[in-house]
């Protein structure tokens, strides 16, 4: 009996003796065969006994975060960013609760008349429009918004170039984390970073247009890519610009994102929302974000529909199936259920006529169109008739809704701005993001069924927590499980 206990540790011995120098690489266990299987029995059966240290990258790790996105819609009927507007825009925008992103889309920001329809775009004022935003978005936390005053975004396609490395070793090596939402805020210790946001895109195409801003420590924390615009014309004859839609594309991390800012065809009268739907197909089919040859390798969606998170925003003009009489009363009980029984939109959703699986918010607030001109908060036309003013039923022509996954709706309201003929509509947004977390190899120990080697498993656990290096650890492991064979040969 002693004699094969004798054995069995001397066999244990010289197998582990020559997987130590046979393996070329000290990261993987080979398997050694000797041609003795005799010997393979032995190794098989006393294979528990032996403890193995195993150094592998472990899969990808997908960590869930969460952002909140600010979406916004607003038809600004030809005026352009002038005077007290600031203060509307501080009140649409809700400040007070910050978002980590603010998609804002605009409808009619230049008139839209021949000249500018049939014309060549100009961009001035949607560099205004952003200049603005901006200012509002950074000057609200104290701290003027510099950039683009000293480099003036003079391109109506402006799309985001991306975080330099040495931002982000700046980032790392200047900021400051406190909490704010579970995540962590930053604050620069340097005051030449002065503005908190970002603009990532903005496209315009005739009065349609779209800005996108982002935190900028979410540039510094995440991987934005594939930030890509596209527009889509189906107004006059199906193709000019006076209705259509502008998008942005991106990804952040590996959840990727569509943001579509459309103004769709007007009008009242019976058969008007199927001009409408059709507008909404054609923006579907004919929006595109093609690969570009400094993609490299990394996937991005090529139609709206291949994107894990869609908003689509704006002035989408559905209607009330109501006379104008009844909207009215109803809209004075501020009975809002009632009233969208008659919406044009809902009723579409509902019957799967576009927007199929898309989902909206719960309206609980006044109709957004149409406003008398004279600067009030009365509804044009209706009784009595004043001249000049057109007889509209008020509806709600301006909307958000989203589509996928790991979105969730906080809040879907309106702002009180007398600029314009419409109401600013606001939905805010919590959404979840795919972060891939890095990772690095790591010992795995396998626990021993021989009690005898626990302190050895106790010394593996306490390298590891001091981050011995592997090649250290594992001459380290070599010499103590030497020690204890040949101590145990002798006994």
């Amino acid at each position: 009996m002693e004699n094969k206990k004798q054995k069995s540790k001397t066999t244990r011995f010289r197998l582990w003796f020559k997987r130590k120098y046979k393996r070329a690489d000290p990261f993987h266990l080979s398997e050694v065969s000797d041609g003795d299987e005799d010997e393979d029995e032995d190794e098989d059966d006393n294979y528990q006994d032996d403890v193995f240290l195993r150094s592998m990258e472990m899969d990808p790790c997908i960590l869930t975060n969460e952002l909140r996105v600010f979406v916004g819609t607003w038809n600004v009927a030809g005026r352009s960013p002038v005077g007290s507007l600031a203060v509307d825009l501080d009140e649409w925008l809700n400040l007070k609760d910050a978002a980590d992103i603010y998609v804002l889309g605009f409808q009619e920001i230049v008139p839209l008349n021949a000249r500018t329809v049939i014309g060549a775009e100009d961009s001035t004022e949607a560099t205004n429009w952003n200049l603005l935003i901006g200012k509002t978005l950074n000057e609200r936390y104290g701290c003027p918004w510099l950039t683009p005053i000293l480099n003036p975004i003079t391109s109506d396609n402006y799309q985001y170039e991306g975080v330099s490395n040495s931002e982000r070793r700046f980032s790392a090596s200047s900021l400051t984390a406190t909490s704010i939402r579970g995540q962590p805020k930053i604050k620069h210790e340097n005051p030449n970073w002065c503005s908190r946001y970002k603009l990532m895109a903005s496209k315009k195409m005739v009065g349609v247009f779209i800005s996108v801003w982002m935190h900028r420590e979410l540039l510094r924390r995440y991987i934005i890519s594939s930030v890509k615009v596209c527009s889509v014309a189906c107004g006059i004859m199906g193709y000019l610009g006076n209705k259509g839609s502008v998008s942005v594309s991106m990804s952040i991390e590996g959840t990727s994102f569509c943001f579509i800012a459309a103004h769709l065809a007007s009008g009242e009268k019976k058969g008007d929302e199927g001009r409408r739907n059709h507008q909404v197909s054609e923006i579907f089919r004919r929006t595109s974000f093609p690969r570009l040859p400094q993609d490299g390798d990394h996937p991005h969606p090529l139609t709206i529909l291949g994107h894990d998170q869609i908003f689509w925003l704006g002035d989408l003009n559905y209607r009330l199936c109501l006379e104008d009489n009844l909207a009215r009363q109803l809209i004075t009980q501020q009975d809002w259920r009632a009233l969208q029984e008659f919406d044009q939109l809902r009723r579409e959703l509902d019957d799967g006529g576009v927007f199929q699986g898309w989902k909206e918010g719960n309206i609980e607030f006044a109709p957004t169109y149409k406003y008398s001109s004279s600067n009030c908060n009365r509804y044009s036309g209706g009784l009595p008739n004043r001249v000049g003013e057109k007889q509209r039923t008020p509806a709600w022509c301006d909307r958000i809704l989203w589509y996928g996954k790991g979105v969730k709706q906080l809040s879907y309201f309106r702002s009180e701005s007398k600029f314009s003929d419409h109401r600013p509509v606001s939905a805010l947004f919590s959404i979840q993001i795919e972060v891939v977390k890095p990772t690095n190899p790591t010992v795995v120990v396998l626990e021993p069924i021989v009690p005898s080697i626990n302190p050895t498993n106790q010394i593996v656990r306490t390298l590891q927590f001091c981050c011995v290096p592997y090649n250290i650890l594992f001459v380290l492991i070599d010499d103590l499980l030497m020690r204890w064979t040949l101590s145990s040969l002798f006994q």
